[in-house]
């Protein structure tokens, strides 16, 4: 399944499928803090992309220590198909009471900001923190979209892609999208 919209110049796609397959110039790790792999999105990228990934993220982790949760680091993408990899740490869901709405907003937004830093003009998103980190994707889908609309509305990209895993994902996304996106 496959969606595209507008936001400004820049080509707004949602599709069902896997983060590791995409052909943008970037992919989004939904990372841990520690950088060093894990589970979930982060495991199968790091698995995926090879030993440089793991390797590069050692060395940012000697320079600044664990990578906290809202903010984003980049890595190239070792045997993916994107170039880079960004690593951003979304939000564990505890009941809404430690701040998680805005952190996993600041890791949209960190995201696409390195993005910008970097002069990447294609970008693929999983659904950062919606899977082993428990937060509701009722929830989320609102939040992470009107940020990235947002950012949209006054940086220009080729394309911002969110790559869902499942039809519910997908299609909580397109429900949304055509609630609050624009169309131009």
């Amino acid at each position: 399944m496959r969606s595209e919209y507008r936001v400004g110049a820049t080509k707004l796609v949602l599709v069902q499928g896997d983060i590791r397959d995409q052909d943008t110039e970037a992919i989004v790790n939904a990372a841990n803090s520690g950088l060093l792999g894990g589970g979930g999105v982060d495991g199968a990228i790091h698995r995926a992309g090879g030993p440089r990934i793991l390797a590069e993220c050692k060395v940012i982790r000697a320079k600044q220590g664990r990578c906290p949760t809202g903010e984003a680091v980049i890595t190239s993408g070792g045997n993916l198909t994107a170039r880079y990899v960004i690593h951003t740490v979304g939000p564990v869901w505890s009941g809404g009471k430690k701040n998680e709405d805005v952190l996993l907003c600041r890791a949209y937004r960190n995201s696409l900001a390195l993005a910008k830093k970097h002069n990447i003009q294609s970008i693929s998103f999983p659904s950062i923190s919606t899977g082993a980190y428990r937060f509701p994707l009722k929830r989320a889908v609102p939040l992470v979209l009107s940020t990235v609309r947002d950012f949209l509305e006054e940086h220009h990209f080729q394309e911002v892609r969110f790559v869902l895993f499942g039809e519910k994902a997908f299609l909580k996304y397109k429900e949304v999208w055509e609630e609050i996106g624009t169309a131009d």
